[in-house]
């Protein structure tokens, strides 16, 4: 007895056997809605590709093209070039300090060894500090770092404050 696509009894749209969903003209099943299923493993892992995919483009974007806090250098430095600036500052403040109480420019060195400068080390992160005496109540505290190897992008600048508190880089 042939089934028609609806399941009933032979009549018009007959299809032969007991084939209830897309068959061939024989009778066998071309597809079945019992492996439709297996497709949620698919769809799932589709979905994790595009939240890569996402996720990458957040990175390349957010992550690699951060700005910098100075010109050609990393920005990995920028955490390290705020701690060299306020080294800075703290020196000068100390420097001022020194001036009105002394009327006399003193070195890193004699400020660290008198207490008004409280600074465990002379130097931060390979940069290392020094101390100009210009002349009356003017100066300049100078912070340096070594060259960057050769063929290496990254540069480290030299920062310099003076008796008008203003960080800078200089050449």
């Amino acid at each position: 007895m042939e089934k028609s696509i609806a399941g009933g009894d032979a009549g018009q749209g007959n299809l032969p056997g007991d084939c209830y969903q897309l068959c061939s003209d024989g009778g066998e099943q071309l597809a079945n809605g019992r492996t439709r299923g297996k497709n949620a493993v698919m769809r799932a892992l589709a979905l994790v590709l595009v939240a890569a995919l996402i996720l990458f483009g957040v990175y390349e974007i957010y992550l690699k093209k951060m700005p910098t806090t100075d010109a050609g250098t990393a920005t990995t430095q920028a955490i390290n070039l705020t701690g060299v600036r306020m080294d800075l500052l703290q020196i000068a403040q100390a420097e001022r300090g020194n001036m009105a109480l002394n009327s006399t420019c003193a070195s890193l060195d004699e400020m660290i060894s008198s207490g008004s400068l409280s600074m465990p080390r002379s130097g931060r992160d390979g940069y290392t500090y020094e101390v100009n005496c210009r002349g009356g109540a003017d100066f300049q505290v100078v912070a340096r770092h070594a060259p960057a190897p050769e063929g290496s992008p990254i540069r480290f600048p030299i920062l310099a404050i003076d008796s008008s508190m203003q960080v800078g880089e200089i050449q």
